[in-house]
């Protein structure tokens, strides 16, 4: 994986990143954090400088027994996962992750996507990357755990994940490998979003055998502490946490404008509508899609006078609105 070294957070080339679309890794972007101290002078200095920020609210957690030895994944079928969702302080969650380092086969405990501004007031004032100075609106995120596994998966932001305690291995897929990591259940997930369902440490390439190939394509990286990851939106990426007691803060964007919507739902509908369709009228629909909406934005209205196009103009906010509650009055009849 391409790799820049020492980079300054007030130099971060974040136009470049986004225009590349590529992964990649940012040495020592976050040494200089309050948190990143803490934690390289010990895991105790680490909770105790989380628990100075904490506003006693109740959090999300997710609890597997040791036998799920830190995947917090699926049963067998599939049907059910095979953690629960807590709630709790989070200080006793830390308290609970702390009792569990002596035991070199622990239960599992991870925070995730817990949004900093509040849960830890304060705390991203000591320990930011400045993505607002370049117009960025992104409310970062924490993640807290012992030694966890977060299966292979995609999110449709753009993404920049600080290492802030202990080292994290990133293994991330461009996103026309979909077929070769064998997607999972869209419900239940165990994180929110559709996640591969191939075991990255003992793969049975019996049972996936074009996992080979999505392996010819991966990106690795190695995150210490103070260091980041770009990973751009739609890249699968595969997360191991390795040491026993890791925090990681994430800053989540869309480049396009907050009115568009997500397009998760369209490929909701899609399955709904399209997906068992005869295949001539499957083929036809493509044809159609490709036409009005992966090919170039402006050429199914530019043989059309300017004010005719309607639709086939570029979406703006008063235009996502019509359309939202057009397709809502539709949904509901």
């Amino acid at each position: 994986m391409r790799t820049l070294e020492n980079v300054d957070a007030n130099a971060l080339p974040l136009d470049e990143l986004l225009a590349e679309g590529q992964p990649v890794v940012l040495r020592g972007i976050a040494r200089d954090w309050g948190l990143v101290k803490a934690g390289l002078g010990s895991t105790q200095q680490a909770l105790d400088y989380l628990r100075d920020f904490d506003a006693g609210m109740p959090v999300q957690y997710s609890f597997g027994g040791a036998d799920i030895a830190g995947r917090p994944f699926y049963n067998a079928d599939f049907t059910q996962l095979n953690f629960e969702v807590r709630r709790g302080l989070l200080s006793q969650v830390l308290d609970d992750i702390s009792n569990t380092f002596p035991d070199p086969s622990p239960p599992t405990y991870y925070i995730a996507s817990l949004l900093i501004e509040r849960a830890l007031p304060g705390f991203a004032a000591a320990n930011d990357l400045g993505l607002s100075t370049h117009g960025i609106d992104a409310p970062p995120s924490i993640w807290i755990g012992n030694r966890v596994t977060a299966s292979c998966h995609y999110d449709t932001p753009d993404n920049l994940a600080c290492c802030a305690v202990g080292r994290r291995q990133f293994t991330l897929f461009p996103p026309e490998q979909i077929e070769n990591l064998y997607p999972g259940p869209f419900d239940p997930t165990p994180g929110g979003q559709v996640v591969s369902v191939v075991d990255f440490d003992r793969p049975d390439f019996e049972r996936h055998p074009r996992f080979r190939d999505a392996l010819a394509t991966a990106q690795t990286a190695l995150l210490e502490p103070g260091d980041a990851i770009f990973i751009p939106s739609m890249w699968w990426h595969h997360v191991r946490s390795l040491e026993p007691f890791n925090v990681l803060v994430n800053y989540w964007w869309r480049s396009s404008p907050a009115f568009l919507s997500s397009p998760l739902p369209a490929l909701h509908h899609a399955l709904w509508t399209l997906r068992d369709l005869p295949a001539r009228e499957k083929q036809a629909w493509a044809k159609i899609f490709e036409y009005y909406v992966f090919g170039p934005g402006e050429r199914a209205g530019e043989h059309l006078p300017e004010q005719a196009r309607d639709l086939l103009a570029p979406i703006d906010e008063t235009q996502a609105r019509r359309m939202r509650a057009m397709l809502l009055g539709r949904l509901n009849r």
